[in-house]
This record gives C-alpha cells, sequence and structure tokens, in this order.
C-alpha cells in the first residue's frame, strides 16, 4: 500500500483500500436494498475514486478535490441511513466512518497544499 501510495497519492490510495472493503460489505445488504441504497453507495464511492484520479493527473486539482469532498460527505449520510436501517452492523459502520474520516482529511490537505501552490 505504501508503495502504491508513492504513486497515486495517499488519499487516493486510502480510498481505493476503502473500495475493496466496501464492494463485499455492499453484497450483504439485503437483496431489496442492494439495488437501491447499495447502489447508490458504491456509485458515490467509484464517483469518488474518479474525481481523485482526475486530481491526480491535472494541474488544476481544486474542482476535483471539492467534488471527492463532497462525495465523501454524501457516503457519510448514506452510511449512516444504511446503519439506522439496520443493512449494516455498527462495527462495520465504524469501520466506514473512520476510514471516511481518514480520507476525508487526506483530501482536505491536499486541498490546502494545492491551495498554498497555486496562490
Amino acid at each position: 500500500m505504501i508503495d502504491a501510495a508513492r504513486h497515486t497519492g495517499p488519499a487516493l490510495e486510502a480510498h481505493f483500500q476503502f473500495l475493496l472493503w466496501l464492494i463485499p460489505t455492499v453484497e450483504r445488504f439485503p437483496r431489496s436494498q442492494k439495488f437501491l441504497l447499495g447502489d447508490r453507495i458504491q456509485a458515490t464511492a467509484l464517483d469518488v475514486l474518479e474525481s481523485l484520479i482526475e486530481a491526480t493527473y491535472t494541474r488544476e486539482r481544486r474542482t476535483h478535490l471539492v467534488r471527492a469532498n463532497l462525495g465523501i460527505e454524501k457516503l457519510r449520510f448514506l452510511f449512516r441511513l444504511a446503519t439506522d436501517l439496520r443493512f449494516l452492523d455498527g462495527r462495520r459502520y465504524e469501520h466506514a466512518a473512520r476510514t471516511l474520516d481518514e480520507v476525508g482529511r487526506l483530501i482536505g490537505g491536499w486541498r490546502k497544499a494545492h491551495d498554498v501552490r497555486t496562490a
């Protein structure tokens, strides 16, 4: 993971690792919700991944980082909803919340560093 983060950046790598955990976790949702709430969670998480990839390979990163940060916030609410509806247990919710906080901090730091460089 450390070697991969050198090439892609820590925020992108942390979110990629989160996706590796997320996809099989959503598969455990009840069938009725796997294709509604589960798909929305996966699509939002994949949108964040795409934004982070775009931020990695462009000079104007701010727009992509803001979009990724917004996606992280959406994921927080979607995970809270899944937990309140009892599709996700407390242990998995805690893991998701901690990971999303970590990725959010990494994105925020990246954004601040970008703003300082472009100011």
